[in-house]
């Protein structure tokens, strides 16, 4: 008998209709994905948001009456329990940053596979941080461009521990399974790496750590970049 799986309830944000229709389909074919409500704009979304409490908003950046981007800023500001991913054409380096500080769990692009979007929107379910391979050069650029502001309390052993592991795309509860910890703990942990590295999300945290030198990038991610045409 196979194990029932709860279905992953999503809002899809975008102001245009035959690409909300497109996205509707290849997500819900997958079978544990149902979009229970779309919006148009910025403003619809938020609304429909806050009435419904999807698992996952997946989100235009731009669309009329407020961005993705100011969705996602209203989500985290109101502490809504709820997956941001940007689903977006556009790969510019301001957009990138800005969503990247708006709190937003994953930036993947229009041009990704359904099977990559699909994979996205379960990964951000499951509290992990997502980036479309294509930008990740560009996050690593920005980031060691930046001038970031002197960490007033350096990390802990553990912090970098925890670190490390999120940096691999492990989600609370694996990190805790791994270093016998509740999840409680392991979230606590990072809202102080947060803190710290002046992060917005798990994806900026990692970034600025590996930009720091405090962890090291994944293998897997390295083999990404090596293959990566600039």
């Amino acid at each position: 008998m196979s194990e029932f799986k709860p279905l992953i309830r999503v809002i899809l944000a975008d102001d245009h209709a035959v690409v909300r229709a497109g996205i509707r389909q290849f997500l819900e074919q997958a079978g544990d994905i149902q979009v229970i409500g779309e919006a148009s704009d910025g403003e619809m979304a938020v609304g429909m948001i806050e009435r419904m409490v999807p698992d996952v908003a997946v989100l235009d950046i731009q669309m009329p009456k407020a961005t993705g981007i100011e969705v996602s800023r209203e989500i985290r500001a109101q502490r809504w329990p709820i997956g941001v991913l940007i689903l977006t054409s556009f790969d510019d380096d301001p957009y990138i940053s800005a969503v990247l500080k708006a709190g937003a769990n994953g930036y993947v692009l229009k041009t990704a596979s359904p099977d990559e979007i699909r994979n996205a929107v379960r990964d951000v379910f499951q509290g992990k941080s997502v980036l479309d391979t294509t930008i990740l050069p560009k996050v690593l650029a920005q980031i060691s461009r930046q001038n970031l502001a002197p960490i007033f309390e350096s990390l802990t052993d553990r912090e970098i521990e925890i670190l490390t592991q999120v940096a691999k795309g492990l989600t609370n509860k694996v990190v805790g399974n791994n270093l016998n910890i509740s999840d409680r703990t392991v979230q606590g942990h990072i809202a102080r790496i947060f803190e710290k590295l002046q992060a917005n999300s798990r994806t900026e945290a990692v970034m600025r750590g590996i930009s720091l030198g405090l962890i090291q990038l994944p293998e897997e991610t390295k083999e990404e970049l090596a293959n990566f045409d600039y």
